[in-house]
């Protein structure tokens, strides 16, 4: 595979190799930026601060097929790191930048967007690596560093959370705590 070789000489201090990776990779950092901080500037500044902390760190990877899920895990920090810098509410017309595949669905897109960036950090994290990364739970984990039924947990109170927030227990199923 090509990107286990451009892994490798990136490790090796190749800074060309890196770069590809990272054009490799680009759209998915941007997106899941994206997802953390709501709209483009904020984006591009944690793909940005992302792609010179790992080029400082590449050479500490010790494991090259796990260079996306390190590179995600470095993202993740640095959107956290970007928000509580801002610390500021994002307005609702600012996320008409989200990228989506279907126009039809954007007023939903958007309940959805904000009612994602609401929720706690570590849900916010197992919904968005579960359901927009399609990672598989173990991932999440070793991603998270938690165990897998935490994670397990996170996703479950994210999606209640998401439900309650969304207006979607009017199916006769409601829980009450």
């Amino acid at each position: 595979m090509k990107e286990a070789k451009l892994v490798k000489k990136a490790v090796k201090g190749n800074a060309k190799a890196f770069e590809e990776l990272l054009i490799i990779h680009s759209e998915r950092l941007y997106r899941t930026a994206f997802l953390y901080a709501g709209n483009r500037e904020d984006a591009l500044d944690i793909v940005q601060e992302t792609s010179c902390k790992a080029f400082l760190a590449i050479g500490q990877l010790k494991n090259e097929q796990y260079f996306l899920t390190w590179l995600t895990r470095i993202l993740i920090h640095c959107a956290y790191d970007v928000l509580k810098k801002r610390k500021k509410e994002t307005p609702v017309e600012k996320l008409l930048d989200l990228p989506s595949s279907s126009e039809l669905k954007v007023a939903e897109n958007l309940d959805l967007m904000e009612a994602v960036t609401q929720l706690k950090d570590q849900h916010r994290t197992a919904i968005i690596l579960f359901y927009y990364h399609d990672l598989a739970i173990g991932e999440i984990a070793r991603m998270m560093d938690k165990p897998e039924n935490t994670v397990k947990t996170y996703l479950q109170r994210g999606r209640k959370e998401l439900k309650a927030r969304l207006g979607g227990e009017q199916d006769g199923k409601e829980n009450v705590s």
